[in-house]
């Protein structure tokens, strides 16, 4: 099985947080939304000890797959925000991203925010 992570289980990984790493260490390929990785970098940039959290979430971007942003998710992404739009459930632009990017490549994502429930399923599998 394969998952893309969301940036709040991407944290908890880096926390070691012992239900997540479990969690994440069973799947056979862990994926990144790129937008994750800015996320989470700016996590690191922004930490009280930012070289030692630098290094650490390169070292974990760099042993995941990353999910690039191209035309078609793009498209995906006009999609799902036009469908969240009609049904009254926004939820915040870099999950939509990330929902658009784990939908084109048809990989689940894993994540602990609820909202992404409000996404059609056709658009997006969740973990």
């Amino acid at each position: 099985m394969v998952a893309a992570l969301d940036t709040n289980v991407a944290v908890g990984f880096l926390r070691g947080i012992k239900d997540i790493e479990k969690k994440v260490l069973n799947f056979d390929a862990i994926y990144l939304p790129v937008i994750v990785c800015g996320e989470l970098l700016f996590g690191a940039v922004n930490a009280t000890k930012k070289e030692e959290n630098l290094i650490k979430t390169r070292k974990f971007i760099n042993n995941c797959k990353i999910l690039s942003i191209n035309y078609l998710i793009s498209e995906q992404y006009a999609n799902i925000r036009a469908d969240l739009k009609s049904i009254g459930k926004p939820i915040p632009e870099n999950d939509i991203w990330i929902a658009a990017v784990c939908s084109i490549n048809n990989i689940p994502l894993f994540s602990h925010d609820k909202h992404f429930k409000n996404i059609n399923k056709s658009f997006l599998k969740l973990v």
